[in-house]
């Protein structure tokens, strides 16, 4: 009877972390889907003829480095999804064998939450950098009106 408390106390403990590896993959969905319209504007820009390009380079530019700031959040926000896992794992490994895993919990939790949050900034320059993709047409077609007037 112990060894069913104890399974489902680990159950119990291991919820909540199982809620935050939905969330993180649901972000990973969203940094995913914006990856892949990034790779296919770059494509459509780069089959673009060549003297149609010049006019892109900048919007080119900046979905280079949008692609570099999601391809970071993807990799930390996986690396924090493993993380999770191995605090999940450890909880069940500490009911099976008998081993206190506190410190290992902990870390590998703590480790998630910082790659977490470095996952969230680098998405958030991610959204600063496609918002200049906006910004940057309109204002090269204001200078070009203010010049010619």
């Amino acid at each position: 009877m112990i060894e069913i408390h104890s399974v489902s106390e680990a159950i119990r403990d291991a919820v909540a972390p199982v809620f935050l590896l939905t969330g993180i993959g649901s972000i990973l969905g969203v940094l995913i889907g914006r990856l892949g319209r990034s790779i296919d504007r770059a494509r459509y820009l780069t089959d673009t003829p060549e003297e149609k390009r010049e006019r892109f380079k900048d919007e080119l530019r900046i979905i280079v480095r949008r692609t570099k700031w999601l391809r970071r959040a993807i990799g930390l926000a996986t690396f924090a999804a493993l993380c999770i896992c191995v605090s999940i794992a450890s909880m069940f490994i500490s009911v099976e064998t008998g081993f206190r895993l506190p410190h290992l919990v902990m870390v590998s939790f703590i480790i998630s939450m910082a790659s977490l949050i470095f996952a969230l900034l680098c998405f958030l320059r991610e959204i600063v950098l496609a918002s200049r993709e906006v910004i940057v047409p309109f204002q090269q077609r204001d200078k070009a009106a203010h010049h010619s007037a």
